[in-house]
């Protein structure tokens, strides 16, 4: 069996129809990366060209400021696809980085080869879709938060919404995240959980 199989079931099982045959051809032809944490998968100033599948591990995405201070922007863990959702990103160099912070197994796409191959296949485009509006929703409750909530009121939220989260991420990362520092996070934590 080609080691491609798990990137074919992924995308039978999330598009629910057969892939187009030159489609199915690049699946096969995919090649699993392992990864080392610390592994830069891209860089803020590249463009970003390829869809990653992650089989497993932990992916975060930052922005490093002016004076090189890191602000985590996501993450991402097992099962996740990134790739460059919109034009912008497909065209213009990225202002962040991805970074893999465990190690990871990724299953890497040209981007221009997958956007080729799968044309205007409906299910896919649906499915882009599907994860644009997602991708927006997250973004506008991130927003939402960090102009009405407490630093406690977005941890509590991230507690309910990422619970993955909280157990696989280090403090100062999800700190960053949450726009505090990992002091801050600690409080926040021996205050909720006095025992």
């Amino acid at each position: 069996m080609s080691e491609s199989y798990p990137l074919l079931t992924l995308f039978a099982s999330r598009l629910g129809a057969p892939l187009p045959g030159e489609a199915s051809a690049l699946l096969q032809q995919a090649k699993a990366a392992d990864l080392p944490p610390g592994t830069t998968l891209l860089r803020a100033g590249e463009c970003w060209q390829h869809l990653w599948w992650l089989e497993r591990g932990l992916l975060r995405l930052y922005y490093l400021d002016r004076d090189g201070l890191a602000s985590n922007k996501n993450f991402y863990l097992e099962g996740a696809m990134l790739w460059p959702i919109t034009p912008m990103l497909r065209h213009a160099p990225v202002h962040f980085w991805i970074e893999a912070l465990q190690p990871c197994r990724i299953w890497p796409l040209a981007w221009k080869d997958w956007h080729a191959a799968i044309g205007e296949f409906r299910p896919w485009r649906d499915w882009e879709r599907q994860a644009l509006a997602a991708l927006l929703e997250e973004k506008m409750l991130r927003e939402q938060q960090f102009l009405q909530c407490s630093a406690t009121e977005r941890y509590l939220s991230l507690l309910a919404h990422q619970p993955d989260w909280i157990q696989r991420i280090p403090l100062r990362h999800l700190a960053s995240y949450l726009g505090i520092t990992d002091v801050a996070l600690s409080r926040i934590r021996r205050r909720l959980n006095p025992g």
